[in-house]
């Protein structure tokens, strides 16, 4: 698959050769959207090497579709999604299981793009779902305009030793 965006960003689907530019996103992002929920300590140990390693076999694994995001060259953000995880989910449930981007992308449209590209791909009578930190307000309001609403689901992980919830947004399937 590949698209190209409005804005010069294409997005393409991932490959092993993509890991590293992924795990450097991903990393990156936690470290700029989670600072003021996770100890500085702990998002400084995020080792980009073992991150690579993680998405390789992801990446290896064939399960779920990941996309990524590039403009001249350089990897913007991803997302990755397939069969829902949670043990609620109906047949055929898609999940979110993560759409990242470098800080530095960050209200440049890249996200929208990514979810509008993912959209596209599900069929309008599948439900999906992701999960989201609660206090992550602007992932919330992004997850909103997308059509996703909080469907009153959370749950607690222990993350580096901080318990903190994860919100449930789920956006229905039409009828």
């Amino acid at each position: 698959m590949k698209v190209e965006t409005d804005n010069d960003v294409l997005i393409r689907s991932a490959t092993r050769a993509d890991a590293a530019d992924i795990a450097r996103v991903h990393i990156t992002s936690w470290r700029g959207a989670y600072s003021h929920v996770l100890p500085a300590e702990y998002l400084d140990s995020l080792d980009i090497a073992e991150r690579t390693a993680q998405w390789e076999k992801i990446l290896d694994g064939g399960s779920g579709t990941t996309l990524v995001a590039q403009a001249d060259g350089r990897t913007l953000g991803f997302a990755s999604f397939g069969a829902s995880r949670d043990e609620d989910a109906e047949d055929g449930c898609l999940e979110l299981y993560a759409i990242y981007l470098d800080p530095e992308s960050w209200g440049r449209g890249v996200a929208r793009d990514l979810m509008r590209t993912i959209l596209a791909e599900v069929p309008p009578h599948v439900r999906m779902t992701l999960w989201v930190l609660s206090q992550n307000e602007r992932a919330h309001h992004f997850y909103r305009r997308h059509g996703f609403q909080p469907d009153g689901v959370e749950r607690i992980e222990d993350i580096a030793d901080v318990p903190v919830t994860e919100v449930r947004f789920a956006r229905a399937a039409e009828r």
